[in-house]
């Protein structure tokens, strides 16, 4: 097959446009991000304000995202109907108020609603960021704002660990929030430089289609979520249900596969009658398009998987503080940020199926070389090494798979294309966090009960006094003091914390093995990605796309 010829794409054609509407979407990923990580950082002040567990505060992340994933195809159809620009600036108002619930709210449920409302504006903000870029910018510009989200993305959690833990710290949790009102009407000032066409009213929201996806998320994310606390398999005593004795996670999650699928079967059957979706299958109806979607689904995934285990290790393990975790990330989160701002300039000379390939080889050596030389110490040089590599495959990926969907659909579908990357990202996240925790914990069990029968000092009378197969990751200092309370002498102490050191590293580095296999099954599926380069990008508006297998 023969690639279709070039059009009005290439460097020396396209219209250079002002930087300046960037900075608003730029500020609007940024407010979306601060405010994700700036709720993990505010827990412990909001358990104290509130008076109420931790279990109760941590509902305004889970439905944050929840809210998200359910409405983000909603969100990109309601703003086709009623004009990207209109409907970002409305949006952006929604998330200032959320802010301002955040900064006064009297109780927890105050600020659940607070999230909610974050959350719902934010189904609109992700697809409209992608539309917006469509519609400013073209080509090379094109990329590099792609780009820059992704760099927005890794500089807000940064920020927020340091300023979150500082205002924490100093004046309380309340004023964090501030900072984002603050950012929310810098986007709102910004976005006044923004340019795009007016809404269609003939675009119709298909409420069957918006309902399916909507309880599939939702369905999917809380299984996924609460496979561990509820069960993998069995329920738990935790668990606010079970289904014969099964845990409602794994049914929950069994439920979210059908309702998925029935979407798929309900969208293909409306546009076969020639009716509006909800959302354009057509943006994933060649094999590139589908490899992209896999290969973001696949690295956020592992991105989720990485900031689980190091604040779980550093903190829970090492009894560290949050600002020691900000400084583990810092060699990932700021190889992210730079690596997904200059893998633009690659373009030009490797085409998306190079920098997919060569970025999974990266983050599948980071992984394999972690469960190599990680230890009970992440400050180690051959341990930061690790984290620098991840971090170059994972910003480069996250950027060029993003780039993929956006060039390869009609500006007309952009919103599409943002639906479809929202709704992939925060399911990805949410699984790559829930496997991470299950696989951990799972494998901890196991290599728990297998040491305890290898250390002959460790009698079974004092096992069963503290249940050592049932102990979950925890200091050598937790341990002494759950210790203190049996009849252990001091040498049967001293054994127990050897089995708790040797375990947790071996199930760090099986679960970081474990990792790099995930990682590396996405090797082959990126060798389908695109094999142009931009100078050789048709435009989706007239063809129908390049040929995947050009150059």
């Amino acid at each position: 097959m023969t690639a279709p010829d070039p059009v009005a794409t290439t460097p020396a054609t396209v219209e250079r446009r002002s930087w300046l509407p960037m900075v608003s979407l730029f500020l609007a990923q940024v407010l979306m991000s601060f405010n994700v990580a700036a709720l993990p950082v505010s827990l412990g002040g909001m358990v104290e304000d509130f008076g109420v567990p931790p279990t109760v505060v941590s509902s305004t992340i889970v439905v944050y995202g929840l809210v998200v994933a359910a409405l983000v195809m909603t969100g990109a159809k309601i703003g086709q109907r009623v004009g990207w620009v209109l409907v970002f600036r409305v949006v952006v108002v929604t998330f200032g108020v959320s802010a301002l619930l955040m900064i006064f709210s009297p109780t927890v449920g105050w600020a659940i609603a607070g999230q909610s409302l974050a959350g719902a504006s934010a189904a609109i903000i992700v697809p409209a960021l992608v539309a917006l870029i469509a519609e400013n910018y073209r080509g090379a510009q094109q990329a590099t704002a792609i780009g820059a989200l992704g760099s927005a993305r890794a500089i807000s959690g940064v920020s927020a660990f340091f300023l979150g833990g500082a205002l924490g710290t100093l004046v309380g949790w309340r004023p964090v929030f501030g900072i984002v009102l603050l950012l929310a009407v810098a986007v709102l000032a910004f976005s006044f430089t923004l340019r795009s066409d007016g809404g269609n009213a003939d675009v119709h929201i298909d409420v069957v289609a918006a309902v399916l996806i909507g309880v599939a998320v939702m369905l999917l994310t809380l299984g996924f979520n609460n496979l561990n606390t509820w069960g993998l398999f069995y329920a738990t005593p935790d668990a606010p249900f079970d289904v014969g004795g099964v845990s409602p996670a794994p049914v929950l999650v069994l439920c979210g596969v059908v309702l998925g699928q029935t979407f798929f079967w309900w969208t293909r059957r409306r546009m076969a009658a020639g009716r509006v979706p909800l959302v354009d299958l057509s943006v994933l109806a060649s094999p590139r398009e589908r490899a992209a979607v896999y290969a973001m689904f696949i690295i956020v995934a592992l991105e989720g998987a990485l900031n689980f285990t190091v604040p779980l290790y550093v903190q829970i393990v090492q009894g560290r503080t949050p600002f020691d975790t900000a400084l583990a990330m810092m060699p990932f989160n700021l190889t992210v940020f730079v690596t997904a701002t200059l893998v633009v300039r690659f373009y030009r000379r490797y085409p998306p199926r190079t920098i997919g390939v060569f970025g999974f080889v990266l983050t599948t050596a980071a992984l394999l070389w972690l469960s190599f030389v990680v230890t009970n110490n992440w400050e180690t040089l051959p341990t930061i090494l690790g984290l620098f590599v991840f971090g170059v495959g994972q910003g480069a990926l996250v950027t060029l798979v993003f780039n993929v969907l956006v060039t390869s659909a009609p500006t007309s579908r952009a919103g599409d294309v943002g639906s479809i990357r929202g709704t992939t990202q925060n399911l990805a996240s949410a699984v790559g966090t829930a496997i991470a925790g299950a696989l951990l914990v799972t494998l901890l069990s196991f290599n728990v009960g297998r040491a305890v029968v290898e250390h002959v000092e460790i009698p079974p009378s004092l096992v069963a006094q503290v249940d050592l197969d049932a102990v979950n990751f925890v200091s050598n200092d937790e341990l002494r003091g759950v210790l203190e309370g049996t009849d252990a002498t001091p040498e049967q102490v001293e054994a127990a914390v050897q089995v708790n050191e040797e375990t947790r590293l071996d199930t760090l580095r099986l679960g970081l093995l474990i990792l790099a296999g995930v990682s590396a099954t996405a090797i082959l599926p990126a060798s389908r990605l695109p094999g142009y380069t931009p100078d050789e990008i048709p435009d989706p508006e007239t063809s129908g796309g390049p040929d995947p297998d050009a150059r």
